[in-house]
């Protein structure tokens, strides 16, 4: 054969290689699970506008109810990766499931709301009315817990039930509940619709870490350059939010936007962070103390536990 064609049969092989491995190699996927909030805008906006693809990153994304869901489905191997609020994450690591801290999402953005005709003007008052959560194991379920511990109550003083998020705001309208502890954009809509918003999460508990992206170890430790490159795309589809929230509002899945305007306003009323510094390493670590002190966690954890070393 002559040797220019084998030259050039050479070459396309190459060219070959390389685009298999570029575009996922055998077609493996990262499954990443997601909660219906806009507290996940980063994920949303960079598959939106291709990123994984870009970077040769096969995606499945997949929707749980709630944070304690998607922290089971990590610990049975079914998601890789999670934006997920921290909460559940502590929970999950203190039970032994192999997962890490690998970025901070965003912090605060939920919030309690309570029926316009509920009678309920002040924390003391949802003593004995009926309130949803998305369920024990959020953050929002720790976060009712410590509002009412600093006003002297407790979560046995009311009528507390779990619920999927996007049907708090329906409950509360028919009068199925008299309020819930929910998060953005819920807060932001159950307002539009005519609800009081009793407290916001920054009332509760200013700056304190919400959502969170983790990773299982086995992802970690098998595909450390498809971390790192996910971390990547985390931090560029944050600073396009920050930059052009207006425009990311617009990118964000329809069945959690019902209303364009409504999440404009709610993605500017927390904040969108990523990265890992050692300020917001303290923030999580001082609220796993005072989930220790809440009896949410039965002792400590520490840092190298739950934070990426490669991070």
């Amino acid at each position: 054969m002559d040797n220019r064609i084998i030259a050039i049969i050479i070459a396309i092989a190459v060219v070959a290689i390389g685009a298999y491995f570029l575009l996922g190699g055998a077609g493996e996927e990262v499954t990443i699970g997601y909660l219906p909030s806009d507290h996940d805008a980063a994920l949303f906006v960079a598959d939106a506008q291709g990123k994984f693809q870009e970077n040769g990153i096969k995606t499945k994304l997949v929707q749980f109810n709630n944070g304690g869901d998607l922290m089971t489905a990590m610990a049975s191997g079914d998601v890789d990766v999670g934006y997920v609020g921290i909460t559940p994450v502590l929970s999950s690591i203190a039970n032994g499931v192999p997962v890490k801290v690998i970025s901070a999402a965003q912090t605060e953005g939920s919030g309690i709301v309570v029926a316009k005709d509920s009678g309920i003007d002040s924390v003391s008052d949802l003593s004995g009315k009926k309130i949803a959560t998305p369920g024990e194991a959020s953050i929002q379920h720790m976060l009712l817990t410590y509002y009412l511990k600093q006003n002297g109550m407790s979560i046995s003083d009311l009528k507390v039930s779990s619920m999927k998020v996007p049907s708090m705001n329906d409950a509360l309208k028919t009068g199925k509940i008299d309020g819930a502890i929910t998060f953005e954009p819920y807060v932001s809509i159950a307002e539009k619709n005519g609800a009081k918003v009793l407290a916001g999460s920054q009332d509760i508990l200013p700056n304190h870490p919400c959502c969170v992206v983790v990773a299982s170890d086995k992802f970690i430790e098998e595909h450390p350059n498809e971390t790192a490159k996910i971390l990547e795309i985390h931090e560029n589809a944050t600073d396009f939010i920050n930059n052009n929230t207006d425009e990311a509002a617009g990118l964000l899945p329809g069945d959690i936007v019902s209303d364009v305007e409504v999440e404009k306003m709610s993605m500017s009323s927390f904040p969108f962070i990523s990265g890992l510094n050692d300020t917001y390493k303290q923030d999580v670590m001082d609220f796993m103390n005072l989930e220790v002190d809440l009896g949410i966690l039965k002792k400590p954890i520490s840092e190298n536990q739950i934070f990426w070393e490669g991070s």
